[in-house]
């Protein structure tokens, strides 16, 4: 399959990324009607202008609360969008052959892998054994929360906090040192709120 490399920069693509979720959150989403013609163009090669990893979360598809249309977003889901192995593979293909500009790790408010990532952290929860391995790339983002708050504000901490180590753990490889020396990579941390079906990007 052909691929071309997007016009947009990664400024850009962030600009093109908020339009779309303030059309969400308006109500105004234009959610595109597939017509068989866009369809033929799509399967000719892709070329879209940003690389999410977001949580597996059913409430929470980038395409909707982005209002991106088909083509647009290069998206990679799993419970806690955490990095492994296999995650970091699909984000490497995402840089080297579809040379997305955008690259944007979406956490949620409340998320379940992330919460009970805590229980197992704070209170020795047993999980069973593969989602325990999930839960352990997780752990290490949860060392420094705050103490002494109620537990929904805990976990909003620990929310950011593990979206916060995916982007480091990404931004520690090779590869994403070389493309942010060459100025032509953006990576960025977001959470998606539920109350306001706002997207709220981290400085």
């Amino acid at each position: 399959m052909a691929h071309t490399t997007t016009t947009l920069t990664a400024d850009d693509a962030l600009v093109r990324l908020k339009a779309g979720n303030e059309r969400f959150t308006a109500g105004q989403a234009k959610f595109p009607t597939v017509r068989k013609e866009v369809l033929a163009a799509l399967a000719k090669g892709q070329s879209p202008y940003a690389t999410i990893l977001g949580c597996s979360d059913s409430r929470v598809p980038p395409e909707l609360i982005f209002d991106a249309g088909f083509g647009e977003l290069f998206i990679v889901r799993v419970a806690g969008n955490v990095v492994s192995p296999e995650v970091m593979g699909t984000l490497q293909y995402a840089a080297m052959h579809l040379h997305t500009p955008l690259f944007v790790v979406l956490g949620h408010e409340g998320c379940g892998a992330v919460d009970a990532a805590l229980h197992v952290h704070l209170h020795d929860a047993e999980v069973p054994a593969r989602i325990g391995a999930l839960l352990e790339n997780i752990h290490p983002s949860l060392d420094d929360l705050p103490t002494g708050v109620p537990h929904e504000q805990l976990l909003r901490a620990a929310v950011e906090a593990n979206v916060r180590w995916s982007m480091h753990q990404l931004l520690e490889t090779p590869e994403a040192r070389v493309r942010a020396a060459e100025g032509v990579m953006k990576l960025v941390g977001a959470v998606f709120e539920f109350e306001t079906a706002r997207v709220r990007f981290l400085s």
